[in-house]
């Protein structure tokens, strides 16, 4: 009966053993993925905007600045980029062929650590 019982305790030792092998570790070798973000947008969520209105964001310090990309309905979208206490200032114009209706303000970018973030947000377009 011992040599049952203790045949039972060195399987579960090595068992148990086994499992904590294949904890993780707490730190990495690689840095989690920072995403670009976007906020205060001008003109606001929805706001009624005439073609060739102006129209400017602001991009989070770990953003790329040249890799910061505008589309409005699959259109690229020209815009500046200034340096800013806390990230970026980006302005940019509607395309003069936007007329009525709703358009998407489309923002693509990536990170320092080559992470993509995207954003937007939508406005109307005046007749």
């Amino acid at each position: 009966m011992k040599a049952h019982k203790l045949f039972w305790i060195l399987v579960l030792t090595i068992i148990n053993s086994n499992i904590w092998a294949y904890g993780g570790s707490s730190s990495s070798s690689q840095k989690a993925c920072a995403k670009p973000r976007f906020t205060e947008f001008v003109p606001a969520e929805k706001a009624e905007m005439a073609a060739q209105s102006a129209f400017s964001f602001t991009a989070s310090p770990n953003t790329n600045p040249d890799s910061i990309k505008v589309a409005i309905k699959d259109q690229p979208v020209d815009v500046k980029v200034t340096p800013k206490a806390q990230g970026f200032q980006v302005s940019g114009t509607l395309p003069d062929k936007l007329k009525g209706g709703y358009a998407r303000i489309n923002i693509n970018a990536e990170g320092h650590n080559k992470c993509k973030g995207s954003g937007g947000w939508l406005v109307k377009i005046a007749e």
